[in-house]
This record gives structure tokens, sequence and C-alpha cells, in this order.
């Protein structure tokens, strides 16, 4: 690579390829720098701004920063059957972050709830769990022909499917 001065932008190039971050214009390096920046201290510092307690029942999805047109907009996943502790806690949450942050970055906050993972495991365990009921499973062990036992599991097997 070649070094090369440019009159027309203020820093020395560098002549070959060049990062992103080098190509951008200065104005929009900064938006870009604040709106991932916020939103990657929001994750990395959540368990500071929230609390031990709604630490473990809820997580931040996304940031919508403010514009001329909205609120800058933070989107927290909440564990079902615990929205309204959080409810009672958004204005205490806001205030967290907007200390923790030195300047209002959030203005308001919205919640979408979740299952939770125990929940979903035995749902799914259930559909997995076989068509036929257990007694009918003993008969189908018991049949002596094998033809028919093959055919039976096999016929189970594609109820299951649908």
């Amino acid at each position: 690579m070649q070094y090369k001065n440019n009159t027309k932008q203020r820093f020395n190039t560098i002549q070959g390829l060049r990062s992103l971050k080098d190509t951008l214009p200065k104005n929009i390096k900064k938006v870009i720098n604040n709106r991932g920046q916020v939103y990657s201290e929001i994750l990395n510092n959540w368990k500071i701004i929230a609390g031990e307690n709604l630490f473990k029942n809820c997580y931040p999805k996304s940031f919508k920063s403010s514009n001329k047109f909205g609120t800058s907009t933070l989107l927290i996943m909440v564990q079902r059957g615990k929205e309204v502790d959080l409810e009672y806690s958004k204005k205490e949450i806001i205030d967290r972050m907007n200390n923790f942050f030195g300047k209002t970055v959030v203005e308001k906050i919205k919640f979408t709830s979740f299952d939770d993972e125990k929940r979903i495991a035995n749902r799914e365990e259930k559909l997995n769990h076989s068509v036929t009921k257990d007694k009918f499973n003993i008969k189908i062990k018991n049949i002596k022909n094998d033809k028919i036992k093959k055919s039976l599991i096999e016929l189970t097997k594609i109820f299951r499917e649908k």
C-alpha cells in the first residue's frame, strides 16, 4: 500500500483497501457511533441498569434513537407474568439509564412478553409425544404378525408428522 496525501480530505489516506469507517463523512460517523454505542452499552450494563430482580425476568431487545418524528424508545422482552413488576419500575429504569449515560438517552420504554423456555420445551415434548395412547402401543407390541405390527407403527409415524 502506498501512502498518499489527499488534498480534498482532512486526513492522509492509504491507497488500497480502506475500512468503511474511514470512507464515511464525519457527521455520519457520529450518528452511527451514538446509536450503536448506546444499545451496546445498554446490553453490557443491563444488570446494573435494571437491577438484580428485574435482570432475571427481562432483557433489552432493540433501541430506536430519537429523530424529528419520534422519541427514543427501548424495547424490552419480559417474561410472561412479570410485566406488572416492570411496568411499576418503568420510570426508575428510565432514570437509571439516563443517569448512567449522563444525558437523556431513553424517553420511552415498550414491553413485549415471551414464554419461559421451560414451558416451550414442555409443549414441544407433548407435541413430539406419540400420537397413539400407551394402551394402544402395548397392544401393537403384543401383535405377533410382524407385517401388521410394522404397518401400524408406520401409520402412527404418518399421523405424528401431520
